[in-house]
């Protein structure tokens, strides 16, 4: 087996690994999870700091032109008022 990360140690690479294929589903669901909370609270973070007068709302819009592209975010945005 390679290594997958070259600062790791392939016996403790093996062992994570192990680990995780014995978690059980709803764990490594709830990690994926999590990380994907923590992506998008610091990705909010990112857009308030380069827009720090922008409201709530066009926080959350400019995140969504990020993530959906801006003619599915215009869509979305603009078909719900």
């Amino acid at each position: 087996m390679t290594t997958l990360f070259s600062d790791t140690h392939p016996k403790m690479e093996a062992l994570q690994i192990e680990l995780i294929r014995r978690m059980p589903s709803w764990k490594k669901m709830a990690i994926v999870e999590s990380l994907g909370e923590t992506v998008k609270a610091l990705a909010l973070d990112g857009i308030r700091q380069r827009h720090p007068e922008a409201t709530p709302e066009q926080l959350r819009r400019i995140f969504a032109e990020i993530i959906l592209g801006t003619e599915l975010a215009r869509k979305v945005y603009d078909d719900a008022r």
